[in-house]
């Protein structure tokens, strides 16, 4: 019998594609880890479906594989029935192609479009699936409202949502252009998702009214090297690290710096690699053209010494590579490791990004490096949504004057990602300052991150004299407390176990651990454990613990939930004048009780108390 046609076939296909399966399978034949992705997938979903939030965060180490979880997660998200995703980014041309890219070459259906090629009047968007990029740009996100009108359930995934799209009008009762129309894209039905690695600003400026109990926790893949490896607690160096000194700004500096480079990449093709492969060294700058150029002349300027024998430079700078290939690897004859260098370094590229000499950013050399030698110069872009494969160098030009801002410095963390293959060889060159700032920048993020990872509630966000949480016009003042200076925890039984404790004759430090264990690390979490082991100057004086305090007399408290606007501790810290560490117990008269913790020093706790 002949075959018959039959519409209603290609109306109601039997054949169901999971499009978060196929992106999962995708990742698996090509060797990836995929259950971080299901992890973030996971809570999305149960934030959409059981929880019933239109507004959360997405948070992820930086450089830990964000733009192909999103890809699943457009996936996942097809697949529950959310037809209409805009994925914002920042307003950067190449980014936007270098993700869009990404979404297309994945294979997910339907095809990520620009926002640019939606916008002819004769493309229809009802009754179709939609995948749409756009920059966060005041006149890109103006034409795809247009473009959109009324549409019910739009879900915007927004890239690096602590840039751009927060409200700095804030305290002014107004908002920002950029912030405005997102807002007006999303209306009342939409959904926001924010992604990011330095969420803090979201939930200080209450962004689109996000709800920072619903955050979803997006884990580093196991190849992963972050904070805890380059910024290590116990201080324990598993790469190269060149401490520079604080003053002084002199291109010997850079030099020796990329000197060491080249042996490094010398030593890596010659001795450790199967194929030669190509490596990259970023120099950080200030992020003023002024500096990208300086810069750019120097590293030019020895490329052209070391490319001709006949130069004055030649031959010092030929003798000081050779003598850091001694120390360097004093197994090796330096005369090998030189002999490579000099042989091929006409194979080099010098890249300069956010600069007028950008000519090379969206063809993909400065994250996937195509030459031998390849020297990135850059500032604020290459902070944020750049991915840097192959990264062995990286060199801070200069220290900065003022106070660093948290999620700024977090962002710069370009050195993060997947450089397990060659750790011991990656060199960070930096002013010593810088890193120390840099150092506790992320020992006070770590905190703050395990509080929300440890669902205790709001976080608490740590600054200091030299440290900036955010921007302060970002922070919302009509719920963020920023001078009660004390963390508090989970409620627990005020029962005769946690008695017996605070009444033994143990060390102070002994005590806080056994409070600790007794109530399973939710009245003291682990977080805060190990920064108080980590700050005892004057070992068990450094902590003091007040005898228990009934909440009954505080009319202005919620007796209930143990907490009080204006803060419990007060002067505690003064009745121990050598304590860093201070600790209060209230209790209600249920039987309940919560710990709250003081510092005496110079570290400001800040705090959103809208949920409180």
């Amino acid at each position: 019998m002949a075959p018959q046609f039959d519409i209603n076939r290609y109306r109601h296909s039997t054949k169901s594609v999971s499009q978060y399966e196929k992106q999962l399978d995708r990742l698996i034949r090509s060797g990836k880890q995929v259950d971080c992705i299901e992890d973030a997938a996971r809570g999305a979903v149960k934030n959409l479906r059981e929880n019933l939030s239109k507004s959360f965060v997405i948070y992820g180490e930086p450089q830990s594989g964000k733009t192909e979880m999103m890809i699943c997660l457009t996936g996942k998200l097809l697949d529950e029935g959310f037809n209409f995703i805009v994925h914002m980014l920042n307003d950067s041309v190449d980014l936007l192609n270098q993700n869009l890219g990404r979404f297309k070459s994945s294979g997910l259906a339907p095809s990520a479009r620009n926002f640019s090629e939606v916008l002819d009047p004769d493309y229809e968007l009802k009754g179709r699936k939609h995948v749409i990029f756009c920059k966060k740009n005041a006149s890109d996100l103006a034409k795809l409202k247009n473009k959109i009108g009324k549409s019910e359930k739009i879900v915007v995934i927004d890239d690096e949502a602590d840039y751009a799209s927060p409200n700095s009008k804030i305290n002014k009762g107004e908002k920002t252009r950029i912030n405005k129309l997102i807002g007006e894209i999303l209306e009342d039905t939409g959904i926001y998702i924010g992604v990011t690695a330095t969420p803090a600003r979201l939930d200080l400026n209450n962004t689109f009214e996000n709800d920072n109990e619903q955050w979803v926790n997006f884990p580093p893949h196991k190849l992963y090297t972050g904070q805890d490896t380059f910024f290590p607690i116990d201080e324990k160096i598993e790469y190269l690290r060149t401490l520079l000194p604080d003053k002084g700004d002199d291109p010997k500096y850079a030099r020796e710096a990329f000197f060491r480079f080249l042996v490094n990449v010398a030593f890596l093709n010659k001795y450790s690699n199967k194929v030669e492969e190509c490596y990259s060294m970023l120099v950080h700058t200030s992020g003023k053209k002024a500096d990208h150029s300086k810069d750019w002349k120097e590293i030019n300027k020895t490329l052209e010494m070391l490319n001709n024998q006949q130069s004055d430079k030649f031959e010092a700078y030929v003798e000081k590579i050779w003598q850091i290939a001694n120390e360097q690897y004093p197994e090796i004859n330096p005369d090998e490791l030189t002999d490579y260098i000099v042989t091929n370094i006409s194979r080099h590229s010098v890249i300069v990004i956010n600069s007028d000499k950008d000519k090379s950013f969206s063809d993909g050399t400065a994250s996937n490096p195509s030459s031998l030698f390849t020297i990135i110069i850059g500032g604020n872009i290459v902070s944020r949504g750049v991915t840097f494969n192959n990264l062995l160098s990286m060199f801070f030009t200069r220290d900065v004057k003022n106070k660093i801002q948290q999620d700024t410095y977090i962002q710069r963390a370009r050195m993060f990602g997947s450089r397990g293959n060659y750790l011991k060889y990656f060199e960070l060159t930096i002013p010593e300052q810088l890193y120390l700032d840099w150092h506790r920048c992320f020992v006070f993020h770590r905190l703050a991150l395990a509080a929300i990872n440890a669902k205790l509630g709001s976080p608490v966000w740590l600054a200091d004299s030299r440290i900036q949480t955010v921007a302060t016009s970002s922070i919302d003042k009509s719920t963020v407390d920023l001078d009660k200076g004390e963390m508090s925890f989970a409620k627990f039984s005020f029962d005769s176990a946690i008695k017996t404790i605070l009444q033994s004759k143990d060390s102070n430090l002994e005590r806080v651990l056994k409070l600790a264990e007794v109530t399973d690390g939710l009245a003291l979490p682990d977080y805060l454990i190990q920064f108080i082991h980590r700050t005892l100057p004057n070992k068990d004086q450094s902590i003091f613990i007040r005898q228990p305090i009934s909440i009954h007399n505080y009319k202005d408290a919620d007796h209930e939930k143990i907490v009080r606007k204006k803060g419990l501790m007060g002067q505690l810290g003064r009745d121990n004048a050598g304590a860093l560490h201070n600790f209060g117990i209230f209790f209600n008269d249920s039987g309940m009780a919560r710990i709250f913790y003081k510092f005496d020093g110079s570290i400001q706790f800040i705090k959103n108390i809208k949920n409180d």
